[in-house]
């Protein structure tokens, strides 16, 4: 058996204007799985256990994105919050945050949607706002909690998503929460597409917009290493496609001084994809005044034999990738 031992270090860092911690970490999938709505829990869809935060801050990281769906967490718009599914996040919050001081990166994983209607199009944004209204309050009294707007957001007028997201970080803050907040833009998120005109008008010119009146927030995109950047495919384009997808958003990032989030990516069980995998955290650490964290697709109890699964096998034996991570944990992630 293969042992990795890190430390987990915290830094700190200046996050726009206000102070906040850097995050390396890992998606924990299993609330957003299945197609029935609403399911049946441990059948249709799970929750990741506290083994698992165990594991993954044993190994150093300090960060955990929380997909969900809205419709099992809000079976009726406008309506108040299951209090089973509910019962759930809370659960995850109460172990991972409070008991044991790691971030929990909440993360509605709807895809601008609700139903299938594109919010502000078939879903009223009023229905978006008042859920985060809702999350807002409950968990603003609690710094460890990111509140991450949407998962990739696409399909849409990115004109639409600018006013989606600033209604929704109105809404949060009118509530008097503070935590931090990530912003996606549209075309699903894409690091490489930022600057591109394949979705609509580029994120890059609209998301511009993004108004937060504490300016307490990181824009969060995605970045995988096959050919199309789906991360559908068990292969990787080359050893530097990581940083050479990141490098027009980094310099677009600098240019007006914001931070971001690489909260999905990954690569596959594949020498080039190592390779990869090294070169894209060097280059987020060497471009640390941009990249504030990032964190792994994925991990999660039901991935099973999945090609980017980090969570150990049934003997307890990592996964390749996760030799590859492991300098990066143990450096603290040098913000």
């Amino acid at each position: 058996m293969k042992q990795i031992f890190c430390l987990l270090v915290l830094c700190t860092f200046v996050l726009q204007t206000l102070g906040a911690t850097c995050w390396t970490g890992v998606n924990l999938s299993g609330a957003e799985f299945g197609s029935k709505i609403p399911g049946v829990y441990n059948k249709d869809y799970t929750f990741p256990e506290p083994k698992e935060v165990d594991y993954f801050m044993e190994k150093g990281m300090n960060v955990f994105r929380l997909p969900f769906l809205w419709e099992r967490l809000q079976p009726t718009l406008m309506g108040p919050l299951d209090p089973a599914y509910l019962g759930h996040i809370n659960d995850f919050v109460a172990y991972a945050a409070n008991t044991k001081g790691a971030f929990v990166l909440l993360d509605v994983h709807n895809y601008a949607r609700y139903k299938g209607n594109v919010i502000g199009n078939g879903t009223a944004t009023s229905a978006f706002t008042d859920l985060w209204s809702k999350l807002a309050t409950i968990y603003k009294n609690n710094s460890k909690i990111l509140f991450g707007l949407m998962n990739e957001p696409h399909g849409m007028h990115t004109e639409l998503w600018l006013e989606d997201a600033n209604a929704a970080i109105s809404a949060i803050r009118n509530t008097g929460a503070t935590n931090i907040i990530t912003v996606p833009g549209n075309g699903y998120t894409g690091a490489w597409s930022w600057d591109s005109d394949d979705y609509g008008t580029p994120n890059a010119k609209v998301m511009l917009g993004v108004k937060d009146p504490q300016n307490n927030f990181v824009f969060e995109v995605h970045q995988y290493l096959d050919s199309d950047g789906s991360g559908s495919h068990d292969t990787c384009v080359s050893e530097t496609v990581g940083s050479q997808r990141l490098t027009a958003f980094t310099a677009w990032a600098r240019q007006y001084k914001y931070r971001a989030i690489l909260a999905e990516w990954a690569g596959a069980r594949d020498p080039t994809c190592y390779a990869a995998i090294t070169d894209i955290l060097k280059y987020m650490e060497n471009n640390k005044d941009v990249w504030a964290g990032w964190t792994w697709w994925g991990g999660g109890p039901w991935w099973g034999k999945y090609m980017f699964a980090l969570d150990p096998d049934s003997c307890g034996v990592d996964e390749p990738q996760m030799a590859y991570l492991k300098p990066y944990l143990a450096n603290g992630y040098h913000c």
